[in-house]
């Protein structure tokens, strides 16, 4: 068997599993929508191929997704270049998201922490601080939820150890969120 055979039947047997997050994807998109409509905003966090989809995410909340209509508050915290140099060279890597979220976030205002492992350490500090401020953690995880876990009001926890398809679920889910907060605001048709 070929190994994109391989990975698609992974990918497959993975998908089938994932129904049991269908009323907790449903519960965040009310969340969201919630934020939204209140004036806040959504921020998203993660590393590599998670900061990669937290820029894609936040870019279909800003841009369109479904059909076109006005832009969403979104914002992928792995994007500021100038940002992430600063606070990595004066406070350290584990505070490139935290002091972010002090600066931007406010009480109301949700943040996706996308971790495969449910461990990355940046994301945790972020999680942290953003419950302080009143702000909503919703985790989009993988493998047992680790960390993050407890740290989210909402823990989406995608079941497998393989990366790449905890990944290719988080964009499902991700892409689930955007077209359901467009429906539920009747930005959608």
């Amino acid at each position: 068997m070929s190994l994109f055979l391989r990975n698609l039947d992974e990918h497959r047997e993975l998908f089938q599993r994932l129904d049991s997050l269908d009323a907790l994807v449903g519960e965040v998109a009310l969340r969201i929508t919630e934020s939204l409509r209140q004036g806040g905003k959504v921020m998203f966090c993660g590393n590599g191929g998670s900061a990669a989809d937290s820029q894609h995410l936040a870019a279909e909340f800003t841009g369109r997704f479904i059909k076109d209509r006005r832009p969403l508050a979104g914002l992928a915290l792995s994007t500021d270049s100038s940002a992430l140099t600063c606070i990595g060279n004066d406070y350290g890597f584990d505070d490139v998201f935290s002091r972010q979220v002090a600066g931007l976030g406010r009480a109301g205002d949700c943040i996706v922490g996308i971790s495969t492992s449910g461990n990355s350490s940046n994301v945790i500090r972020a999680f942290d601080v953003a419950r302080e401020a009143g702000i909503v953690t919703i985790g989009l995880l993988g493998r047992d939820g680790g960390k993050l876990a407890a740290l989210s009001d909402y823990a989406i926890i995608v079941p497998s150890d393989v990366t790449a398809r905890i990944q290719e679920a988080h964009i499902l889910i991700g892409h689930t969120l955007c077209g359901a907060v467009e429906i539920e605001l009747g930005e959608a048709g």
